[in-house]
């Protein structure tokens, strides 16, 4: 390994000179759709009790500044920006998801590119350039650790995010490729993330904590600080100490772009990404005409090991319980017609129609899970409704719409951002922060995109 160049510093030098002519426009246009999902995604959330926490709590500790924070009429500093708002994209886990990983990305690389580029007084095509730059250099990060680093047990966002948001952090700052390696280094030293905090609070304020923590890398590197370039090669680094020393350290950044393959997932609804497949199994079946609510028996749900893992709760009494349990995911399927932001509510949660049908839900792993399988059906499922009368149906779904394989149409990416923004912002005002994000590479400023004024609730506006 001391022979080869470090991993970082491979990473450093392709992205430290990068500008958006650089990046494909097939690439762009994802990049954009990210960002406007997480934003979205982002101002839902930002209403939330562990936003709100954040934004207290940022308030006692950080410096006034440029950076909006979404929900408050004043800015902070970068990195305290970069902490709210990125747990408030993360808060409604109605955020993307990237396979190399098993990572959320967009939900901490958006905002640190977005709070430095506001401080800096940037423009949409810097902005975007900052964010391909994060999501590019996380995911191949991701890849080059294979997803073993998640099955070990590790929370990939926690330990890949902070250098999606290192990364576009440096570029935004305008660090030159000496700089950005020793800013990813900083950040990498101090990484970490564990599968415990699912279901709590914890999960949202370590994505705040990781997008913030890139950001202050990149301001400590950008003063002078070092880190150490080899810290995913060490001995003591990075693939040794979190992944059993596995590293494939190919890396193929500006020519085989991660943001188009293998792509990014953007969720049709509000739960964890693997109860999606076994959602839309579901609703295929209602659509078909081949069940309905009342004849539902028993619902079994066969699936990859890893969605047993990560659907930890059989009985969920809150909105986070809900987000991870594949019998709230089908239950509320078959009683609601769809899951919906609303349908998060306590209140639906404690219904007893809801309760019996969960009652009904049983998951399980057979072995036609083989890796020929999981490969194009990472998080699929078989789902089988056995009727009251003891005939039954079953579906298969190998990805579920949204999924970088089956993406949302433009339509229903503009439906599901309105669906989110509006539940903050008057409709007209959401729509014109949808219209500018389409010509993002065209806005001389951020700030004039996103001022904390435009973000804030204004009850006085229809």
């Amino acid at each position: 390994m001391s022979n080869l160049t470090p991993f970082l510093v491979t990473m450093a030098r392709w992205s430290a000179g990068l500008q958006l002519a650089d990046i494909p426009p097939a690439v762009q246009d994802a990049a954009k759709r990210c960002l406007i999902d997480t934003l979205g995604v982002a101002l839902a959330g930002s209403h939330s009790n562990v936003a709100e926490q954040a934004r207290t709590v940022a308030g006692l500790c950080a410096a006034k500044g440029d950076a909006a924070v979404l929900g408050q009429r004043h800015g902070l500093s970068a990195s305290a920006a970069a902490f709210v708002n990125a747990t408030a994209a993360h808060a409604l886990d109605f955020d993307d998801n990237c396979y190399p990983g098993f990572v959320h990305g967009s939900a901490l690389i958006m905002p640190a590119a977005l709070a430095v580029a506001q401080m800096r007084d940037l423009s949409g095509a810097q902005l975007l350039a900052a964010f391909v730059v994060g999501a590019e250099c996380e995911y191949a990060l991701a890849k080059a650790l294979t997803r073993q680093v998640y099955d070990r047990g590790w929370w990939t966002t926690g330990v890949l995010g902070v250098v999606g948001a290192c990364a576009a952090a440096s570029h935004a700052l305008g660090l030159n490729a000496e700089q950005t390696a020793a800013a990813l280094g900083i950040a990498l030293c101090g990484t970490g993330g564990m599968k415990a905090g699912f279901g709590s609070d914890a999960k949202m304020l370590l994505a705040g904590r990781s997008s913030e923590a890139g950001v202050i890398a990149a301001w400590l590197a950008a003063h002078g600080s070092s880190g150490p370039q080899s810290v995913v090669e060490h001995e003591q680094g990075l693939a040794a100490m979190f992944n059993g020393g596995l590293l494939k350290p190919s890396l193929t950044l500006g020519s085989r772009w991660s943001l188009i393959m293998p792509g990014v997932d953007i969720k049709r609804v509000p739960v964890c990404l693997s109860a999606h497949a076994a959602v839309d199994a579901l609703r295929e079946m209602f659509a078909a005409g081949d069940i309905n609510v009342a004849d539902i028996g028993e619902i079994v749900c066969d699936v990859p090991p890893i969605v047993i893992q990560n659907l930890i709760h059989d009985t969920p009494v809150t909105r986070q319980q809900a987000q991870f349990s594949m019998p709230f995911a089908l239950g509320g399927t078959a009683l609601l017609g769809d899951i919906t932001l609303a349908s998060l509510d306590p209140d639906v949660l404690a219904r007893a129609d809801l309760q019996q049908l969960m009652r009904s839900v049983r998951m399980c792993s057979s072995e036609r899970w083989q890796p020929a399988l999981l490969e194009t059906a990472p998080e699929g499922a078989w789902v089988r409704v056995v009727r009251r009368d003891g005939s039954s149906v079953e579906r298969f779904c190998a990805m579920p719409l949204g999924s970088a394989a089956r993406p949302l149409s433009g339509a229903q990416l503009h439906d599901k951002f309105m669906h989110c923004a509006s539940q903050v912002l008057p409709v007209l005002r959401a729509q014109r922060l949808f219209d500018d994000l389409l010509r993002l590479e065209q806005l001389a400023q951020v700030r004039s995109l996103l001022t904390c004024e435009a973000l804030t609730v204004d009850t006085t506006e229809s």
